[in-house]
């Protein structure tokens, strides 16, 4: 089996983060790439766990030294997956998920171009805006933030290979997983029909080169 990552990305509290620890519950095919924040903590989030959190500073000279494969400032906060990360997922044997936004998942997209997309659409508009505002963990203001970018994040859903509507989170966990393992059978399936024809061609040479 050759691992590939699989991004999901969503706008805000559209489920995508639940969808990815479901998958790493219920899978051992699969691992995480723990992402890079320079946001502060909130509660019970743990550093190297929920994400690696690092100063403004240390994030902006990791990037300079190339160590990200994506990158972004998102509601005034830096956000990007280190290409280390990624690789030690993927060199484990394990595709790698990863919960990200647009602007990264066309980043990423660059530098694994085997990448599987997958967007997460909330059923309706009214049950987006009931999770944004569960939260209670932010201002007015950066409530506003995020239904900007949530509008953004939807008009870019046509770049996915994948859309699924998060209306059940069981069903749509399910519907993840069936896209990640046709993906696997149509791989192994391509990467066996590539080495039959392969083979045809090497005996059509032999016979081709051949004396009368």
């Amino acid at each position: 089996m050759n691992p590939f990552p699989i991004i999901l990305s969503a706008p805000s509290g559209g489920g995508k983060t639940t969808i990815a620890r479901r998958l790493l519950e219920r899978r051992s095919d699969v691992g995480y790439s723990v992402s890079c924040t320079t946001r502060t903590p909130r509660p019970r989030e743990r550093d190297g766990i929920d994400y690696h959190f690092l100063t403004r500073d240390e994030f902006l000279r990791r990037r300079e030294l190339g160590e990200f494969a994506e990158s972004a400032e998102v509601h005034g906060n830096l956000y990007g997956t280190l290409r280390s990360e990624i690789s030690r997922v993927l060199g484990s044997g394990r595709h790698v998920v990863m919960d990200i936004d647009v602007q990264g998942a066309r980043q990423l997209q660059r530098v694994f171009p085997d990448s599987v997309t997958v967007f997460v659409l909330p059923p309706s508009g009214e049950v987006l805006l009931e999770r944004l505002r569960k939260r209670q963990t932010e201002s007015p203001q950066q409530l506003a933030k995020r239904l900007n970018s949530a509008l953004e994040e939807l008009r870019a859903v046509e770049e996915y290979e994948y859309v699924v509507v998060n209306d059940d989170l069981e069903n749509t966990v399910l519907r993840v997983e069936a896209i990640l393992d046709a993906e696997v059978v149509s791989r192994e399936r391509v990467s066996g029909l590539r080495h039959q024809v392969e083979s045809l061609v090497q005996r059509l040479e032999q016979e081709i080169g051949q004396p009368s």
